[in-house]
């Protein structure tokens, strides 16, 4: 068996790096608008999902589970197009569409982490990035009315936080790859 995302660390670490720059982005001017949020979100949302859906195709042609992949990709897409396409959407609609989005992201983050486990040491980072997408979402669902100033904030340390645990991880499934014997396949576990 072949392990697709090991071989697409650096779809990680592209989306990790686009987490930070959100995130120091978000941070440095926290008075950013409500259509600002909108832009920065949508955009997020897309790549997440086009490399969500880049990453399904690798490792359903590797004959590997890809479902969870391509379910995350279509939803990030559709909310970047949703967003796009509504854009004199409420700021209560959109912190409930955002926080859905947070919650279902960290979910299946969770659930590879899962995964992860029996192959390699580490994905805990993945676990953790599901971790703090899920209570990104539980915050920004609890507090709808906190305003756009403090959902980019909190929008901001998510997704820097977030990004950093993904390059982290990235480059450790990087490192691991290459570690492989020749051909890529995945030694058998020891029971």
């Amino acid at each position: 068996m072949t392990f697709a995302l090991a071989r697409n660390w650096w779809s990680l670490v592209i989306r990790g790096f686009l987490g930070i720059a959100v995130g120091v982005l978000t941070i440095a001017w926290p008075g950013i608008t409500l259509a600002a949020l909108v832009v920065v979100f949508a955009a997020y949302a897309l790549v997440d999902g086009v490399l969500g859906i880049a990453g399904a195709a690798r490792a359903a042609a590797a004959h590997e589970r890809w479902g969870a992949l391509l379910l995350a990709g279509i939803f990030g897409i559709a909310a970047a197009v949703l967003t796009i396409l509504w854009p004199a959407i409420t700021v209560l609609a959109l912190v409930y569409f955002i926080a859905a989005w947070a919650i279902v992201t960290g979910v299946f983050e969770i659930a590879a982490a899962i995964r992860l486990r029996k192959y390699i040491s580490g994905e805990w980072l993945l676990a953790l990035s599901g971790i703090a997408s899920l209570l990104f979402g539980v915050l920004i669902a609890a507090v709808p009315v906190a305003g756009a100033l403090v959902i980019a904030v909190w929008f901001g340390a998510y997704a820097f936080v977030s990004g950093v645990m993904l390059v982290v991880l990235g480059f450790r499934l990087r490192a691991w790859n290459r570690g492989l014997p020749s051909g890529g396949r995945i030694p058998a576990a020891a029971h």
